[in-house]
């Protein structure tokens, strides 16, 4: 793992003295409707962490549209080739990734209301539950051999190189799998914000990784005590909200003894995502431009930003 040495560190206050005064107005009600089940986040939050984030983002945006101008001068271009600048977010289960996802989306869509700013996660590229118990690794699902990367990757080049409206498999949390024949629609993004826990992962045996068609990235960091904590919160949730639906995959939890389940939660957490997290995830945490850490009550208390 490459020292921290290469980062610049940040209390919260200190980051935010880095054009704060850019925030963008974001409501109470807007936030309530992106953040994940047992997120927190504030509108101090979006000002004082998440404003200069942005500015930050578009700086290195610009900086990158004028690569693609000489880049096009060089090459006689008469115009600059439509290649998306790519947003990496990386971290643990539960740490609370997606909302950071879907927060900066909102923020540079309002920043870029001109251009095409869309979001999605790598879980659409898990293999299929049937095919993990084919090869007898179901119960490793999330670390690196269970992700169809020779897909991913093709789908990121192909976004990569504007080939048109792309469909990235959908993935279901209330059924745990792939949702057969639905897909999320990605089409010529100006900006995309790619999430998962596995993208700055460097897979052995792919000549490329997926973080390579990354512009900037982003790890979303916290002790792995607190994130069982995180994790066993959102696990009560999803109980509370399946005693409905037999469909939902968290059902026959839901209906059984509640003690047995989180049992159940606490040993998957021990087995598979504590140690996905030490294995796998944790030792990319260096490859990122920015370390956002949360402490109690997802509170961003550090912000690090990567030297070069």
């Amino acid at each position: 793992m490459q020292s921290e040495m290469n980062y610049y560190k940040f209390d919260c206050a200190e980051w935010s003295q880095f054009h704060s005064q850019n925030f963008t107005n974001v409501t109470d009600e807007e936030l309530a409707q992106l953040r994940s089940l047992n997120d927190e986040i504030s509108l101090d939050d979006v000002k004082m962490i998440y404003s200069p984030l942005r500015h930050l983002i578009h700086i290195r945006y610009e900086d990158y549209q004028g690569d693609m101008f000489t880049l096009s001068r060089f090459l006689g271009m008469q115009r600059n080739p439509h290649t998306p600048f790519i947003i990496g977010i990386a971290g643990s289960v539960a740490v609370g990734k997606s909302t950071t996802a879907r927060l900066l989306q909102l923020l540079l869509s309002r920043a870029y209301p001109e251009k095409r700013v869309q979001q999605m996660t790598t879980d659409g590229f898990l293999y299929p539950n049937a095919e993990l118990e084919r090869r007898g690794i179901l119960d490793r699902k999330g670390f690196p051999e269970s992700y169809d990367m020779e897909l991913l990757i093709h789908f990121m080049n192909n976004v990569k190189n504007a080939s048109g409206a792309l469909r990235a498999p959908k993935y279901s949390h209330q059924i745990y799998d792939i949702v057969p024949g639905e897909y999320e629609l990605i089409d010529r993004p100006d900006i995309l914000i790619v999430e998962g826990i596995n993208v700055l992962q460097l897979p052995s045996k792919q000549p490329i990784y997926v973080s390579d068609y990354f512009d900037f990235s982003i790890y979303v960091d916290a002790n792995p005590d607190l994130i069982e904590q995180w994790y066993l919160e959102r696990f009560g949730i999803l109980l509370d909200t399946a005693f409905t639906d037999p469909n939902n995959y968290y059902y026959q939890y839901a209906i059984g003894d509640r003690a047995d389940a989180f049992a159940m939660a606490r040993q998957v957490w021990r087995d598979v995502n504590l140690k996905n997290l030490n294995e796998y995830i944790l030792p990319t945490k260096n490859r990122a431009d920015i370390i956002l850490h949360k402490t109690t009550g997802h509170e961003i208390d550090q912000v690090s930003l990567r030297k070069w």
